[in-house]
């Protein structure tokens, strides 16, 4: 089933086009976002500009268009505080229902933040933990406290970008006396949600919108962090966006525009973004927040899929989001799932009886897992060379709530199980840090190993243990059958490990 879901914000408009593959995942298949910026002047004036009023028609019927191209099932759509707010908001609307036959409803702060929240559980693996989402818009800031099985606590602010941009005006710098107003102005506002938040608890501050991505993705820049492919899940010091700020609060909209990572049509108002962040971050008495690539649309995809279920074929299950990211892209390649599961069982029993010859735990151990769920994933492309084609599925793949080191890491490990050779090439590994070369060589020794062990893909060997003894490592493999040729398999395949661990090395039958 293709769903397509428009949010008309009030800084603006996005849409995301999905295939649903369950009851709470589905993939993304196309991405649109304009800058209409249909609240400009509305918190002044109370009233839609006719430039924006055309242009979000404009847009909206565009993407309808596209939807339909698409062939999508159900368009779900949802208007924010500019519409809300606006006298000609249901003007607006009545034409976007005669032009382009869809329905928007109108949400309320509250309902927004719901849906904000669905949408960041679905993007970053919170457990148990409960977590603050802060999302930044247009016309309101929503705090959204919750975890993986409830929301506990939710609120909409009058407070956003352009909000705040039609109560002082002035898009050039800013003077330490108007800054001064300014953040008094967002303390008051947002006094007593912040006392709440602080009353209910959180463990981490995640932040979504465009707003905070932004900030979050140029503050790193200047920090003189490298650049992100993905935003999702990577973590940016409030002591870094403070001095951004600074910096933007300093600057006309132009110098603006032109730094790195910011969008030229957010230079009106990004500097008094950063200020609100700076504060929110600040009265939440937290050092810094987690990015999140999620936001209100996808909140709508999660809410239409918990409500039509039944619609929508159910998938297997999985124990969490990231184990379940990267599961449905091993079932998107046509993997054997439960193949792919027993070369991952094998290699973590290595990783578990050789940790005092390593010393590695969580973070490595799942690493190998997944790297062992989707080593031979380019098989789909092509057999010859397909750990090339491996490691460009997973690094281009979208894997959600992982950050770029750890894809990164993932597609080499499944890369280097093939192609061990290289490993031990002087230079090969060098844009890694030392010991995340010692690891990756490791962990694909293990998973060239657990391959070999299922080289007749039939899952004969069920168990192994490992005995060290002064620098020698020996495998004793239990199973069905006649295991010649996966010891055969294992043996011809354990100098990669034996080499990256330092020891001697064999493989035998348990008798």
């Amino acid at each position: 089933m293709k769903l397509a879901a428009i949010d008309i914000g009030t800084n603006s408009i996005h849409m995301v086009i999905v295939e649903a593959t369950g009851k709470y995942s589905f993939e993304v298949i196309d991405r649109e976002k304009e800058m209409v910026k249909l609240g400009v002047g509305v918190f002044a004036t109370n009233q839609l500009s006719e430039q924006a009023f055309r242009d979000g028609l404009e847009t909206i019927r565009r993407y309808v268009q596209l939807a339909d191209r698409h062939g999508v099932d159900e368009i779900i759509t949802a208007a924010t505080s500019a519409t809300r707010e606006a006298r000609n908001g249901s003007e607006f609307l009545d034409e976007v229902v005669r032009q382009t036959g869809i329905s928007p409803r109108v949400i309320s702060g509250n309902e927004e933040a719901r849906l904000i929240f669905l949408a960041v559980r679905s993007a970053i693996a919170i457990k148990d933990e409960n977590v603050l989402v802060i999302d930044i818009g247009g016309g309101s800031t929503e705090a959204v406290i919750g975890n993986q099985s409830q929301i506990r606590f939710g609120r909409s602010m009058k407070l956003g970008v352009l909000r705040l941009l039609d109560m002082f005006e002035d898009q050039g710098a800013v003077g330490a006396k108007a800054r001064g107003v300014l953040e008094a102005h967002i303390r008051f506002a947002a006094r007593d949600v912040m006392k709440e938040v602080r009353e209910v608890g959180f463990s981490r501050v995640i932040g979504t919108s465009g707003t905070i991505r932004t900030l979050g993705e140029a503050a790193h820049l200047a920090a003189g962090g490298a650049a992100l492919k993905s935003l999702n899940a990577e973590v940016v010091q409030l002591s870094d966006i403070k001095k951004f700020t600074q910096r933007l609060l300093k600057m006309s909209p132009e110098e603006r525009a032109a730094l790195p990572a910011l969008n030229k049509r957010r230079a009106d108002a990004i500097h008094l973004g950063g200020v609100l962040l700076v504060q929110l971050l600040e009265a939440a008495g937290v050092g810094e927040i987690t990015l999140c690539d999620a936001s209100l649309r996808e909140g709508l995809i999660i809410d239409y899929l918990e409500r039509y279920s039944g619609r929508i074929a159910e998938v297997t299950p999985q124990r969490d989001l990231r184990y379940r990211s990267v599961a449905q892209l091993a079932l998107k390649f046509n993997s054997d799932l439960s193949q792919k599961k027993h070369v991952a069982g094998l290699a973590l029993q290595i990783f578990d009886q050789t940790v005092s010859l390593h010393g590695y735990g969580r973070f490595e151990r799942e690493i190998l897992e997944y790297a062992a769920l989707l080593h031979d994933v380019g098989q789909y492309i092509r057999f010859n060379d397909y750990h090339d084609h491996s490691r460009y599925i997973i690094q281009h793949a979208g894997l959600r709530s992982f950050t770029d080191v750890e894809v990164l890491l993932i597609a080499d490990v499944a890369y280097y199980q093939r192609e061990a050779k290289l490993v031990k090439k002087p230079g090969e590994l060098s844009h890694y840090p030392k010991l995340h070369r010692r690891m990756i060589r490791i962990l694909a020794g293990m998973l060239r190993l657990a391959v070999g062990l299922d080289r007749t893909k039939n899952q004969r060997v069920k168990s192994l243990s490992c005995r060290i003894t002064a620098k020698k490592l020996t495998i004793s493999v239990r199973g069905e059958d006649d295991l010649e040729l996966e010891i055969w398999a294992a043996n011809r395949d354990r100098k990669v490990l034996a080499r990256a661990l330092g020891v001697k090395m064999k493989v035998v039958h348990e008798e």
